[in-house]
């Protein structure tokens, strides 16, 4: 129950950035609505470290700046494809082995890998990622292995690594 008060700070402020409303109706609709999503995740267990990355911040905002920057360079890539001279898509499957090793590690790189225009990320099986993408020849897992381990840097901890 350590991350429960972190939990709280962090949906309120959430609640209040969504919101911004603070007259006293909408404030006890606040209260209840926070504490009720706390009591609901403390009975069902899934208040942990995994589910607080908070303390994860220092390592996510660089990872999700650089992420914005590839979204970036990929959108520009897959525009040029699309609308060059000559058709130049060529889609293929390939299967990816992860080095990150907690859940939100591997959840957090295949959504980074969905969250690049031209990628998707199909099934998550264990270590093993199945990524459909639109050109072959950037179909390969070491044209992944960046980002991979960039994704496991900012979401595992050293300690699980095994």
């Amino acid at each position: 129950m350590t991350y429960l008060p972190g939990l709280l700070v962090a949906l309120t402020v959430f609640w209040f950035s969504l919101s911004g409303l603070t007259s006293p109706y909408f404030l006890v609709l606040a209260v209840v609505a926070v504490l009720l999503a706390l009591w609901l995740s403390a009975r069902l267990g899934v208040i942990g470290r995994d589910a607080s990355p908070y303390h994860r911040l220092p390592l996510l905002l660089p990872y999700v700046a650089w992420l914005l920057g590839q979204i970036v360079k990929s959108n520009i890539a897959v525009i040029a494809r699309v609308v060059g001279p000559r058709s130049a898509i060529d889609p293929a499957m390939v299967l990816i082995k992860t080095k990150a090793r907690t859940e939100f590690g591997k959840a957090l790189f295949a959504n980074s890998i969905t969250l690049t225009p031209g990628t998707v990320t199909v099934d998550v099986d264990g270590d093993a990622l199945k990524v459909h993408a639109l050109v072959r020849e950037n179909a390969t897992p070491a044209s992944f292995d960046q980002m991979d381990r960039r994704a496991a840097r900012a979401a595992d901890d050293a300690k699980r690594k095994g």
